[in-house]
């Protein structure tokens, strides 16, 4: 997980009927309002403003294996194919690849006197260290009539969700802790929050730094860490929030 430093801005806000006068986004400015006044509100308050960036990497893989060959008679192009087919389902078996995580597909066809048919295994990782043994063990023992392709990585639906969430409630976390900051700079403490607001959600592909949408893409030559790198995503979060401002007698959250 990575984050980057939170960037927040304050404004200590006092009671209605107060002057309250902020000259910049940048810094503090308190004054009282002449006597006599009455407040509607229930005590001072600062707002705050904090954002957050994690990145995580992708949860899944996707594996494509291929099988391809050509005779002058379909039983033979059959047989050819279904061994190689065997042996590769073998292998995912025992690895314990489940089967609601793998499909298979062939097709035969006919052309000029002689039979062409292809397998294709399409197989769904969630142990990335798993999918590199099969296709490492794939590689070494079958002929080039099976071709193995470079592992396609991508992020469930839940992943996502969960990455979201969790940058939002960083922000949140980073806003507060900033708040709590500014009350103690004054001699007051923090006390409930009066509300909190996400104004922002952004999200990106090829991790944290990489707004524009990660680095070069060096397909089949880049390592397996590059890749995932490619892959991850990055989410940035910022949000708004007000907390009551406490004498520090008082019961509070310090």
């Amino acid at each position: 997980m990575a984050a980057s430093p939170s960037r927040v801005f304050a404004a200590v806000v006092p009671a209605a009927g107060d002057s309250f006068h902020n000259e910049n986004a940048a810094g503090l400015d308190w004054s009282v309002a002449p006597p006599g006044q009455r407040s509607k509100r229930p005590g001072p308050e600062v707002r705050v403003t904090g954002s957050a960036e994690l990145s995580r990497p992708p949860d899944r893989a996707t594996l494509c294996i291929r099988v391809r060959s050509r005779k002058e008679c379909v039983g033979d192009v059959t047989d050819s194919v279904s061994r190689r087919l065997e042996y590769i389902l073998q292998t995912l078996r025992q690895r314990q690849v489940k089967d609601e995580h793998r499909s298979v597909t062939r097709t035969v066809r006919r052309d000029d006197g002689s039979y062409s048919m292809e397998a294709e295994v399409t197989v769904v990782f969630t142990d990335f260290v798993k999918m590199q043994d099969v296709s490492n063990t794939l590689v070494e023992k079958l002929d080039r009539s099976v071709c193995v392709s470079v592992p396609q990585f991508s992020h469930s639906a839940e992943h996502i969700d969960r990455l979201r969430r969790e940058t939002c409630v960083a922000a949140v976390a980073s806003a507060q802790h900033k708040a709590r900051d500014v009350c103690r700079l004054l001699g007051q403490a923090l006390g409930r929050p009066l509300f909190v607001r996400e104004e922002e959600s952004r999200e990106w592909t090829g991790g944290v730094g990489e707004r524009d949408g990660g680095g070069e893409d060096d397909g089949g030559d880049a390592s397996l860490q590059q890749q995932l790198t490619q892959a991850s995503v990055t989410v940035f979060s910022r949000v708004s929030a007000s907390f009551q401002i406490q004498p520090k007698n008082k019961g509070t959250q310090e």
